[in-house]
């Protein structure tokens, strides 16, 4: 009892803290904190061992929030659509579009109906988060002071992020604003390019696995390289006596391995175009002062309701209410023309997390596959490789069944039957491939149709379009090229692939500017805009390989966004564009002398930023982290570090998007190679991986950068699987409850 009186005198002197724990929830949860241990290794990761999987889940979720509190709570304010009660009225329609697709009310009832089995696991992770906080009064959340155990079934996917967040923001505020009655016509902006979205920067991920015909240990080999914004997930085991034994990435607040692998088999996610939602365009009219919708020639009711949503403005909590419209194909999202626009996703929470959770305890192709007829993930492909040396990829998973004769990529007539989803595909009839003959399989976030090679892809011709409207990009050209030239892969090797330097993005664009340097020089009396004579001789030289001390890497990208900036508003309004075809674009419709005057004012802008011209990329091209907020701060004045790898809009496969922010010249990292990890399934599992940065968010704490000579770099640490080397390892062992 003296343990638990300390702990409830710690709770009271948070200044009667707004959690309210009991003492039969403070005397439960101890109880369950006694059954796990976590041990922290050399580099700071947590290794969490409990007796049940919910043991497990409970101590994942306290030591998410020993390292970094702060953005658990911020995921579980995006899903609750309670980001405006913090971040002000600006994130307002943010909250709104999450309310309209999930919300809080309906979660429970998902809860309500979970097999049991499921409820323990939600429990334990409400139980670790609230046993944080019980135990540590001095963090001070900015609104959630309790999580309850429906909080995970706030995904649409299982996952933090999802689909929800691909519906434009500016046309739902269009049609919910005091405007709404007027017709909307999507402006450019909405109709953005793929490069001109996220910061310029695609987001995405790399998964490479190699089949033991191609690896120099008969053992198949693995790549996990998730591209997200940094510091996204953190790395971690969880494992208990029931059979978890899970290693990876973790998103934070969800209690699962995301990107990982287990003593058998390895799965990595990248995100994908595959088509699996579509848009209705819904004829509705007014009669007798409510509104109704035409479908088959009947009039029937829209269901309406009223949404009130909470925001901070002047430091006061105000308040809005919105009616909110709905037909069967999902919520009403905006307008278009005189017709009304509805949305309709996947929508099925409980089978979406529990496929997410299952999936970490499969232990080959069959029982992963299995998992996967849950059909619950609705953005991602997923590469795969077993110790019994298979190697697999499927593109997509929840994908439905759509009638012939429609085009789903653009909003389909609401008011017909035949556009209905006819059921969803079955797993084995996706877009997949198994052991190719190639030995290799990866995906960049590009087609299906070259993931194994050109010899090995699924054909195109077999599948629907809407399954696979993924377009190639450089990294996939890349990727393809690295893992095709070499006869065999050892763990080292593979690490050299995921770091390939080349930048297929230049091969076509920078001949083009040299031609059309040429071109201007052979006309009589012909001239170079100022400096770019002396530029053409260093450009000319480059290998198109990326390197911290190159200064044609900087000419090149510098002079590349310039150029992209000048093409962009030529693109006909409405024209989806990818990378590679919108470089053909820019190429075919800038002139010689835009393209020469843009190096010229390259030249100007890094002699005005640095003093000079010849400017090395890794003199601009930066690591720094100084805070360890959500929103990082940057400062030209403080330490940083050099970094060579670069967008992947170029090809560059190791992904760094960086960029300047106020009051900085130099480009600063935020987006790009988060958790990375190398793994070959043998008899014993043997891994590497490395983080942006380190495991820890605080500042002054040895984790907080210790990786980053690692990651800077491209190099990797071993990771430490089993518990015998875990033990020789060990910074800080403990157990909860104690």
């Amino acid at each position: 009892m003296h343990k638990l009186t300390t702990l409830l005198l710690l709770l009271a002197a948070g200044e009667a803290n707004a959690q309210a724990f009991t003492p039969a929830e403070m005397s439960r949860w101890q109880q369950q904190a006694r059954r796990v241990s976590i041990t922290r290794d050399t580099w700071g990761v947590p290794h969490i061992t409990g007796k049940t999987d919910a043991d497990a889940v409970f101590g994942l979720l306290y030591s998410q929030c020993e390292d970094d509190f702060a953005r658990v709570e911020d995921n579980y304010l995006t899903a609750l659509g309670r980001q405006a009660e913090v971040r002000g009225e600006a994130a307002l329609y943010e909250d709104l579009r999450q309310r309209l697709f999930l919300d809080s009310t309906r979660a429970v009832g998902i809860y309500n109906r979970s097999p049991r089995w499921m409820k323990d696991l939600l429990h334990a992770f409400a139980d670790g988060t609230n046993y944080y906080l019980a135990t540590h009064p001095a963090v001070r959340p900015r609104l959630l002071h309790r999580f309850q155990p429906w909080m995970p079934l706030l995904f649409s996917e299982g996952s933090i992020g999802g689909n929800v967040s691909v519906v434009p923001l500016e046309r739902l505020k269009a049609f919910y604003s005091q405007q709404k009655g007027t017709s909307y016509q999507p402006p450019k902006a909405e109709t953005r390019l793929a490069f001109e979205q996220a910061d310029d920067e695609p987001t995405g991920s790399n998964g490479f696995a190699i089949a033991p015909a191609k690896s120099a240990s008969g053992h198949p080999l693995l790549l996990i390289n998730p591209h997200t914004s940094f510091y996204f997930r953190l790395e971690v085991q969880m494992t208990s006596a029931a059979g978890l034994n899970a290693y990876g990435a973790v998103t934070w607040g969800q209690f699962f391995i995301y990107q990982g692998f287990n003593e058998k088999c390895g799965w990595m996610h990248t995100s994908s175009q595959a088509d699996s939602m579509d848009e209705y365009l819904e004829t509705v009219t007014e009669q007798a002062g409510k509104f109704v919708y035409q479908y088959e020639g009947q009039q029937l009711p829209v269901v309406t309701d009223t949404l009130s949503l909470v925001y901070l403005k002047d430091g006061r909590r105000q308040r809005r209410t919105f009616t909110t419209y709905r037909t069967p194909h999902g919520p009403v999202v905006g307008k278009v023309g005189e017709k009304w626009l509805t949305v309709k996703m996947m929508d099925t929470p409980l089978e979406a997390l529990e496929q997410s959770y299952l999936r970490t305890k499969a232990h080959d192709y069959a029982g992963f596959q299995k998992v996967m007829r849950l059909n619950g993930n609705a953005s991602n492909n997923t590469v795969f490789a077993d110790n019994q040396g298979t190697i697999a990829y499927w593109h997509g998973n929840f994908m439905p069944r759509r009638s012939a004769g429609y085009d789903f990529s653009q909003p389909v007539d609401g008011s017909l039957k035949a556009t209905e989803w006819q059921g969803l595909h079955k797993v084995e009839e996706l877009v997949q491939v198994r052991n190719p003959a190639s030995g290799f399989i990866q995906n960049c976030n590009s087609t299906p149709y070259t993931v194994a090679g050109p010899t090995s892809s699924p054909a195109k011709a077999q599948y629907p379009s809407y399954m696979a409207p993924d377009a190639e990009n450089y990294r996939g050209i890349n990727a393809v090229r690295v893992l095709s030239r070499k006869k065999v892969f050892t763990l080292d090797t593979l690490i050299a692939a995921a770091n390939d330097p080349h930048l297929a993005g230049f091969e076509k664009l920078l001949p083009s500017l040299l031609r059309d340097c040429q071109l201007l020089l052979d006309e009589p009396g012909g001239t170079l805009p100022a400096g770019v004579e002396k530029a053409l001789p260093i450009l000319r030289a480059w290998n198109l390989n990326y390197s911290q001390t190159s200064v044609a890497q900087t000419l090149a990208i510098y002079w590349a966004e310039r150029l992209q900036r000048l093409a962009r508003p030529r693109v006909p309004a409405g024209q989806a564009t990818d990378y590679i075809s919108f470089t053909n674009f820019l190429i075919e419709h800038t002139a010689p002398d835009e393209k020469a005057q843009a190096l010229s004012e390259t030249l100007a802008e890094l002699t005005r930023d640095f003093g000079k011209w010849q400017v090395p990329w890794g003199e601009v091209n930066r690591y720094q982290r100084l805070t360890g907020r959500i929103d990082e701060t940057f400062d030209d004045q403080q330490p940083s570090r050099p970094v060579a790898f670069t967008s992947s809009a170029w090809g560059s496969l190791a992904a760094f998007g960086a960029h300047t922010y106020p009051g900085t010249k130099k480009r600063y990292g935020g987006i790009g190679n988060s958790f990375v990890a190398v793994v070959e399934f043998g008899p014993r599992v043997v891994a590497r991986s490395v983080v942006t940065g380190g495991q820890a968010s605080r500042p002054g704490d040895k984790h907080f950068t210790d990786q980053a000579p690692l990651y800077c770099e491209g190099q990797f640490k071993d990771v430490w699987f089993y518990p015998e080397d875990v033990q020789k390892h060990v910074e800080k062992q403990y157990r909860l409850g104690e």
